[in-house]
């Protein structure tokens, strides 16, 4: 007699539900008349598509933020963009350890699938450590950004540096400045330098943090052996992360060196800063110096390379992560070399990683794939300029040629569902196939050769 096993929500269908659960209450209060500057409600698509994007912490906005929301719409969309960052569950379980109550088995197994680690081990201490680390961070954002922002905004200033400081850490790319993002800013290194330290922190990844201080705290000498002492996630997140950053200003140097929209009217050092600044931001940020819809095909090709790509493992960052695409690329590598085992900085790499990456990497492309489709039938736009929108909305980027805020219903219909499944989508896969399951079938199928390539 088989037994009846009682079913409840897996841990996957709660952080899946979590960030609905979010969404929606945060269009109910955009929605508001409250939440608006004129005093008017905006259409609930709009509001929603602003809560989404928010949560999903992406940046593509239908409403010019600044313009169309009040203080109080600004605060709602500020802690979406927070908690979104964050990950929901990290801000339960926060504020469960605040209110002194222990985390459960349960809770912890929320916590380790919505981080995708592989241990319980220290879990409350590694709450306490995100949670402490973003809030000190984004506080030193806030204070670095004064100098510039308190002169020219005075009073408001202050609020504008915080909300652009917690955005750029978790990469949400919305800011209150102006419609056109940074663009007043293209050519002032103090704001490009601290936004950009901003996105490159939120976007290593928290367990990167904690592996640089111990390691820091170790070596006492020869601090250039640091590196050696570093996991092997750390040594490919921050290798993958600098080859892809500096690689992609370089390459955007050269490709826009004589566009007269974008680069060519600039010196030597503003066109390295635009440049640089550019890299950085497709790397799920969102924020924008230059329009992107004045880039030469060729860079906003290279663009959309970087976008899918997007940041690391554990962070506030999208995209299928470096570590993901590095994994892929090491595989590959090892394939044509006719070796048995991944291997990279002298490790062998699971299979189960090796399959993650696979995983996480198609399910990516099959939603961008699909958006595309369904973006081309409502949009009548380029075909660049709709690809450009759906991988910005699946690797949750923010960045647009200027298609946003011209999509019609079903257009940012088909928007809002690929930021939202581009926020929880390669995540849950990942938690998927990390879950333990009960082995039902020991028989093993035969095995049998197919012609591949």
């Amino acid at each position: 007699m088989k037994k009846i096993k009682k079913r409840g929500l897996s841990t996957t269908h709660i952080i899946i539900l979590s960030f609905l659960c979010a969404i929606f209450i945060g269009s109910g209060l955009l929605a508001l008349p409250i939440s608006t500057n004129t005093g008017q409600s905006v259409s609930y698509i709009d509001a929603l598509f602003t809560a989404t994007t928010a949560t999903c912490v992406t940046g593509l906005v239908t409403l010019p933020t600044v313009t169309t929301w009040n203080v109080f719409g600004q605060a709602v969309i500020l802690l979406l963009i927070q908690v979104g960052g964050l990950g929901i569950i990290t801000v339960m379980a926060g504020l469960m350890l605040a209110l002194h109550r222990k985390i459960g088995l349960k809770d912890s197994q929320l916590i380790v699938d919505a981080f995708n680690i592989n241990s319980r081990s220290g879990l409350s201490n590694f709450i306490k450590k995100v949670i402490l680390g973003t809030l000190i961070v984004e506080g030193i954002g806030a204070l670095l950004y004064l100098p510039v922002f308190l002169p020219e905004f005075g009073v408001k200033g202050i609020w504008i540096s915080i909300f652009n400081s917690v955005s750029a850490f978790c990469n949400a790319g919305i800011d209150i400045i102006a419609e056109n993002s940074l663009c007043a800013y293209v050519t002032n290194p103090w704001v490009n330098g601290v936004t950009s330290a901003l996105i490159i922190l939120g976007g290593l990844g928290y367990i990167v943090w904690w592996d640089i201080l111990r390691v820091l705290k170790e070596v006492k000498k020869r601090k250039w052996k640091c590196f050696q002492k570093l996991t092997l996630h750390s040594k490919i997140v921050l290798s993958a992360t600098a080859v892809l950053i500096f690689g992609g200003a370089i390459a955007i140097f050269a490709l826009e060196y004589n566009n007269p929209l974008t680069l060519q009217g600039y010196s030597l050092f503003d066109k390295m800063q635009i440049a640089f600044f550019q890299s950085v931001t497709t790397r799920t940020a969102g924020f924008s110096t230059i329009p992107q819809e004045n880039l030469t095909d060729s860079t906003a090709i290279l663009c959309l390379l970087l976008m899918f790509i997007g940041g690391s493992p554990v962070g506030t960052a999208g995209g299928i992560k470096t570590v993901t695409i590095v994994v892929l690329l090491a595989t590959a590598y090892a394939t044509i070399r006719n070796q048995n085992e991944t291997s990279l900085f002298g490790r062998n790499l699971s299979r189960q990683a090796v399959r993650k990456a696979v995983a996480v990497t198609c399910m990516s492309f099959l939603i961008v794939f699909v958006s595309t489709v369904l973006l081309s039938a409502f949009t009548d736009a380029s075909a660049l300029d709709i690809l450009y929108e759906t991988v910005s909305a699946t690797a949750t980027v923010g960045l647009t040629r200027n298609l946003t805020p011209l999509l019609t219903l079903w257009g940012k219909i088909v928007i809002i569902a690929t930021m939202y499944l581009g926020r929880i989508g390669p995540i849950s896969l990942a938690i998927a196939f990390q879950s333990k399951k009960e082995i039902t079938n020991n028989i093993k199928n035969p095995t049998e050769e197919i012609s591949v390539g």
